[in-house]
C-alpha cells in the first residue's frame, strides 16, 4: 500500500501530527469536564484552551462555539425547523433540511434572495466552486473551505458558520458550530446541558483538542502560502489533461475555486468505473461526495449546473493538498489517460 496516492482530501484529509499529539498528550486525562472535583476541571480547563484556540484560528474571538460531532450535526441544529432556503449544490447534510430550489448557473453561482433565510456553502465539496456570501447570511457551510482559503469568522458576514474537523486535518467524528455571541439556537440534544445548554453529551475531549491544534496548523499553513502551491499543481494536472483528452471538463473551471480541486467530467464514462480503475492503479479519488459515493446515480450539484445526465454521471473528483507531490500527480495523469484510452478503444464504434 505504500505506493498509492491519496487524491481525496475534499473526503478527508490525513490527520495532522499537531493533532496527533494533542490527542495522546490528552489521553491520561481522567476527569469529565462537567465535574466539579480537580480532575473534572482539568478537563473542562483543556476544553476551553481548546475552544479559545479554534476561536484565535478561526478569527472568531467573541463568538460562541459550540462542539459538536461534525458537519452533519452541525447542519441538523442550525437548519432543521428553521424554514431556510438553499440550493441543490449544497451538502446533502445540508439540503436534507432546506427549501433547494435557489436557482444555480452554469458555474455552479447561487442566487439569494434573502440571506437572512438562507443557507449557503462557502465551498462546493466536489467542484470547488465558491460562492460570494452574501452579508446577513443566515447560515454558512465553511466546512470545506477552512484552511484552504483566507477566512475569519467575523468578517464572513453570516450569522451561524459550521465546521467539520476532518476537512483540515483533525479526527473525524468532531465539529463545531460557531455562533453570532448571544444568538439563539434550540438544542435538539438534550439532557446534561453541556456547551452553553445548547449541545447535551459529555464533551468529546480527544476530537476537540486534536480539532483545535489542526485548525492553529491549517492557518499556519495557509499564512505560509501552502495553497498557492497547492494549486499550482491542480491548474499543471488540469493543462495536462485537458490537453490530452477532447472532451473533457474541469467542472466550474471559469468560476473562483478552492485551490486544491478538480472535477473532471468525461461524459460516456462512468464516474464509478473511473473510481475504481483508478483505485485498481494506486489512486484514490472518489466519484462526488464522500457521503454520496457508492450511490450511482448522477452528481445532484452537476446537474443543477446543467450538465447532462450522462455528463452528470461521469464524473471524478481529484482533491490534493500540502503533501500531495508533483510526482504524484504525474504518475496519476499518465494513469488517467492511460485508462481513458481504454475505454475509447472499448467503446469505438466499429468501421462502417
Amino acid at each position: 500500500m505504500s505506493d498509492r496516492v491519496y487524491l481525496d482530501w475534499n473526503a478527508t484529509a490525513p490527520l495532522r501530527p499537531e493533532a496527533k499529539a494533542a490527542m495522546v498528550a490528552a489521553m491520561d486525562l481522567v476527569g469529565n469536564p462537567s465535574s466539579v472535583h480537580a480532575e473534572g476541571r482539568a478537563a473542562r480547563a483543556l476544553v476551553e484552551k481548546a475552544r479559545d484556540r479554534l476561536a484565535r484560528a478561526f478569527g472568531a474571538e467573541g463568538a460562541d462555539i459550540v462542539f459538536v460531532s461534525g458537519a452533519t450535526e452541525a447542519a441538523a441544529l442550525l437548519c432543521a425547523g428553521r424554514g431556510l432556503a438553499g440550493a441543490a449544490v449544497e451538502h446533502e447534510a445540508v439540503s436534507a433540511w432546506v427549501d433547494d430550489g435557489l436557482p444555480v448557473d452554469a458555474q455552479g453561482q447561487v442566487t439569494v434572495a434573502d440571506p437572512g433565510a438562507t443557507a449557503l456553502q462557502l465551498a462546493n465539496s466536489e467542484t470547488g466552486v465558491l460562492q460570494s456570501l452574501p452579508e446577513g447570511l443566515a447560515v454558512c457551510d465553511a466546512t470545506q473551505g477552512f484552511g484552504k482559503l483566507p477566512l475569519a469568522f467575523n468578517w464572513l458576514g453570516a450569522g451561524a458558520v459550521m465546521l467539520s474537523a476532518h476537512k483540515f486535518g483533525g479526527p473525524k467524528g468532531v465539529g463545531a458550530v460557531i455562533l453570532r455571541r448571544g444568538t439563539d439556537l434550540a438544542a435538539q440534544l438534550k439532557g446534561g446541558g453541556q456547551e452553553m445548554g445548547r449541545r447535551a453529551g459529555t464533551e468529546n475531549i480527544l476530537g476537540i483538542v486534536g480539532m483545535a491544534a489542526a485548525a492553529e496548523a491549517a492557518a499556519r499553513d495557509l499564512a505560509a502560502g501552502e495553497m498557492e502551491r497547492v494549486a499550482a499543481r491542480r491548474d499543471a494536472l488540469e493543462a495536462r489533461l485537458v490537453d490530452r483528452l477532447p472532451g473533457l471538463i474541469c467542472a466550474g473551471k471559469g468560476a473562483a475555486r478552492l485551490p486544491n480541486t478538480t472535477c473532471l467530467v468525461l461524459p460516456g464514462w462512468k464516474g464509478e468505473t473511473q473510481v475504481m480503475q483508478m483505485d485498481l492503479a494506486g489512486f484514490a479519488v472518489s466519484a462526488g461526495s464522500a457521503c454520496s459515493s457508492g450511490k450511482v446515480r448522477p452528481s445532484r450539484v452537476l446537474a443543477a449546473m446543467g450538465f447532462d445526465p450522462d455528463a452528470a454521471a461521469s464524473a471524478i473528483r481529484v482533491s490534493i493538498g500540502a503533501t500531495t507531490r508533483d510526482e504524484d500527480l504525474q504518475r496519476f495523469a499518465t494513469a488517467y489517460l492511460a485508462a481513458a484510452e481504454r475505454h475509447r478503444t472499448k467503446h469505438r464504434a466499429p468501421a462502417a
